[in-house]
C-alpha cells in the first residue's frame, strides 16, 4: 500500500511538473516577448515622434508649441498601441479593455468639455495662424498685444500695460480684427470747415501737409474730398496710406499739422452751436 501511494504521489508529481514546466515556457517566451515588443515600440514611438515634429517644422504655417503637441499625441498613440500588444501577447482579452478605454475617454471628454474646445481652438489658431505673437487685435472678449498663444488660453497685453488671459475657444468663436498683419494701414482725417470758407483753401493746405511728411505714403496717393455737409460744418476728408508701424504716431501727427495749418490759413474749425429763443409769456 505504501508503494502504491507513493507511486501515485510520484505520478501527481511528475504531472504538476510537467504542466509547470509547460507553463513557464510559455510566459517565458510571452514575456520576452511582450519585453521585445515594449523594446521596438519604444524606439518606433521615438521615431513617429521625430518624424512628425520634423514634417511639421517644415510647414510654413507650423508653430512650435502645435508642433510639439502633435508630436507627443503621435508618440503616446504608439505607445498605446504597444500597450494593446503586449496585453495580446499574455491572451488577455483586448476587446473589452478597449471598450472600457472608450467609455472612459468619453466620460473624461463630457466632463471636460470646455477644455477640450479650447484645446481644438487652440489648435486651429495655432495652425491658420490669423495672428501671431506681437500683432495686435481685437475680439469680441479682448484686445490687446499678443504675447503668447497656448493650446488652452492667449496672453495679451493690453494698451494700458494690463496682463489678459483669454480662453482660446472665446476667440476662435469670435470675429478677429488683426491690425498688424497687413503691412499698409489707412487713415482717414476728417477737419470740418465754416460754410463761408474756401474749400480750395483747405484742399490745398492738405495737400500741403501730406507731401511735407516723409512717412506718407505715395502709393496709394493720397485722397482729399469733401465727404459731408454737416449742420454747421463742412467736412473734408484726407485719406492717406502709411506703413502700419508707424500708423499710431503719424496719425497723431497729422491731426496735429492739420490744427496748426488751419489755423495759419485763417481757415475755421466750427464747433456744434445751438439757437435758443425765449418767448415772453403773455
Amino acid at each position: 500500500m505504501e508503494n502504491e501511494a507513493a507511486t501515485q504521489i510520484g505520478a501527481a508529481a511528475a504531472t504538476i511538473w510537467e504542466k509547470a514546466s509547460a507553463l513557464i515556457i510559455e510566459y517565458t517566451f510571452s514575456v520576452i516577448g511582450a519585453i521585445v515588443i515594449l523594446i521596438i515600440g519604444f524606439i518606433v514611438a521615438g521615431l513617429v515622434k521625430r518624424w512628425v515634429q520634423s514634417a511639421l517644422s517644415r510647414l510654413s504655417h507650423s508653430d512650435e508649441t502645435l508642433t510639439m503637441f502633435l508630436a507627443k499625441a503621435a508618440r503616446y498613440a504608439v505607445l498605446v498601441l504597444v500597450f494593446v500588444m503586449v496585453l495580446t501577447q499574455f491572451g488577455v482579452q483586448t476587446a473589452s479593455i478597449i471598450a472600457a478605454l472608450g467609455a472612459a475617454g468619453l466620460a473624461i471628454g463630457l466632463a471636460l468639455q470646455g477644455t477640450l474646445q479650447n484645446i481644438a481652438a487652440g489648435i486651429m489658431l495655432l495652425f491658420l495662424r490669423p495672428f501671431q505673437v506681437g500683432d495686435f487685435i481685437s475680439t469680441s472678449s479682448a484686445s490687446g498685444v499678443v504675447k503668447e498663444i497656448g493650446l488652452f488660453a492667449t496672453e495679451f497685453e493690453t494698451l494700458d500695460g494690463l496682463y489678459l488671459l483669454a480662453p482660446n475657444s472665446e476667440i476662435w468663436n469670435s470675429a478677429v480684427t488683426n491690425y498688424s498683419r497687413k503691412p499698409k494701414r489707412r487713415f482717414d482725417l476728417v477737419v470740418g470747415i465754416g460754410y463761408d470758407d474756401d474749400i480750395n483753401k483747405a484742399f490745398a493746405a492738405f495737400q500741403s501737409i501730406v507731401d511735407g511728411h516723409e512717412k506718407v505714403l505715395q502709393d496709394p496717393e493720397p485722397f482729399i474730398y469733401v465727404s459731408n455737409l454737416g449742420d454747421s460744418a463742412v467736412e473734408v476728408t484726407c485719406r492717406v496710406w502709411m506703413n502700419t508701424a508707424d500708423w499710431w504716431t503719424v496719425s497723431r501727427e497729422l491731426t496735429k499739422m492739420a490744427k496748426e495749418r488751419f489755423d495759419a490759413d485763417g481757415l475755421s474749425i466750427p464747433f456744434p452751436q445751438r439757437d435758443v429763443h425765449l418767448y415772453q409769456a403773455a
